[in-house]
C-alpha cells in the first residue's frame, strides 16, 4: 500500500497558514475546522508544520499566553515529508521513529495532501479487515474432504 492510495479516500482539502500570521489565526482555524495540524506555505512552498502540539508548547513557553507570536516561531521547520509513491510500512516507521503525527505528502515542491497517524493507522486496519474478509471467503468456500475429487 502506498501513500497516493491514503489520498484517493481521504480527498483533498488542504489547509494552510504563512509563517508571519498570529498563531492565535491558526489556533482559531484549528479549532473551527477541527483539525490538528496546518501546513505552513510561503511564496508557495512548504516552510514548517504546525500542529497543536507547537502551540501547546508555545504557550507553555510564554508563560501560558499565545501574545502576539508569530506561526513561524511556534512551527516546526524542518517536517517530516512523504511523496505519494512512499510505502506505508516506511511512513509507519517515520511517524513513529519521530513522533510525527502529521505528515505532508510532497510531489516535487509541490503539496499533494497531508496524512496523519490515523489515516495511516485506519489504513492498517481497513487493509486487515478485507485480508481477514478473503481468508474466511477462501476458507468458506475450501471443498470439505468428503466433497474433494480425485484427479
Amino acid at each position: 500500500m502506498k501513500v497516493i492510495d491514503i489520498l484517493r479516500v481521504k480527498g483533498n482539502t488542504l489547509y494552510t497558514v504563512q509563517p508571519d500570521e498570529p498563531l492565535s489565526k491558526a489556533a482559531q482555524i484549528m479549532a473551527e475546522k477541527d483539525i490538528g495540524s496546518l501546513v505552513v506555505m510561503e511564496h508557495g512552498d512548504l516552510v514548517g508544520m504546525l500542529t497543536f502540539r507547537e502551540v501547546l508548547l508555545c504557550i507553555v513557553s510564554n508563560g501560558g499566553e499565545m501574545g502576539r507570536t508569530l506561526v513561524r516561531k511556534a512551527m516546526d521547520d524542518h517536517p517530516l515529508t512523504c511523496t505519494t509513491e512512499t510505502d506505508m510500512d516506511e511512513v509507519r516507521r517515520m511517524m513513529l521513529d519521530r513522533h510525527a503525527r502529521y505528515m505532508p505528502v510532497m510531489n516535487q515542491k509541490m503539496l499533494m495532501g497531508v496524512i496523519s497517524f490515523y489515516d495511516v493507522a485506519k489504513a492498517v486496519v481497513d487493509s486487515q479487515n478485507f485480508e481477514n474478509k478473503m481468508l474466511k471467503a477462501y476458507i468458506r468456500d475450501w471443498p470439505a474432504e468428503d466433497d474433494a475429487k480425485e484427479v
